[in-house]
């Protein structure tokens, strides 16, 4: 874990809420081409696929999770990731036979969700030679709100804010879409769950002095958390995790 960072954490895996720990990991190893870091134990609380580019895909058990009903936004989607492919029609493909399902057909992107129900998109590319991680976009009420947040809390520079979108231009590509009619996530409430959230490293910081930045950016604390943890919310309603130890 990083001793030190220009922001207050960073981004250290992205958490699926899932039904079944074992489907979800299989999926995902095979989809990004990476492997299982971390096993599930007896329980099956916890799994993590590690991409060859370095990013952390986690699961964790959520018997009762309300999957998204993408684009709906009674259930909507709340976070997804974007990963790179070189040949989109193949890819997609490939994924489908995993186990995806395919939501939406467009000309250089698809729209597909794993078989928790989580949307992701596949975006074609001719700079990765395969399936690799872009990074994850919010779904939010304004962008620019989310983009100057997120700025604070990791310490990336905004790198673009226009016509409804925002992306950060850190190590780990964050970016932003605005939507209508936002209907936000209220973790712990069962009826509007969380889905997908980041856990952000916070490396030798003082956690009181990382909650305290956090909550002076816009975050909310949220019920929950160990003794290597906190759980907060974001100005637009997404659950995150400080994480140490």
């Amino acid at each position: 874990m990083m001793s030190e960072t220009k922001g207050i954490g960073v981004v250290e895996s992205v958490v699926l809420d899932v039904p079944d720990v074992a489907v979800a990991g299989a999926f995902w190893e095979e989809l990004l081409g990476g492997r299982v870091i971390q096993e599930p134990s007896d329980d099956g609380a916890w799994l993590v696929v590690g991409t060859r580019e370095g990013w952390l895909v986690a699961a964790q058990p959520a018997p009762d999770l309300v999957p998204a009903r993408w684009p709906s936004q009674e259930h909507p989607q709340q976070l997804h990731l974007d990963l790179r492919v070189p040949d989109l029609a193949a890819a997609t493909s490939a994924a489908v036979a995993q186990g995806a399902t395919l939501l939406r057909e467009n000309a250089t992107w698809n729209t597909l969700a794993d078989p928790a129900g989580h949307p992701f998109d596949l975006c074609l590319s001719d700079e990765v030679d395969r399936t690799t991680v872009w990074g994850v976009t919010f779904d939010v009420p304004d962008a620019a709100v989310a983009a100057r947040f997120w700025s604070g809390v990791l310490g990336d520079e905004i790198a673009y804010e226009g016509d409804g979108m925002a992306m950060l231009g850190g190590p780990r590509t964050v970016m932003f879409q605005q939507v209508e009619d936002y209907n936000a996530p209220a973790w712990p409430d069962p009826a509007r769950p969380q889905q997908v959230h980041l856990d952000l490293g916070i490396g030798d910081r003082d956690p009181d002095e990382a909650e305290a930045a956090v909550l002076a950016l816009g975050a909310t604390r949220l019920p929950g958390g160990g003794d290597t943890f906190r759980v907060f919310a974001d100005p637009a309603g997404h659950p995150f995790c400080l994480c140490w130890g």
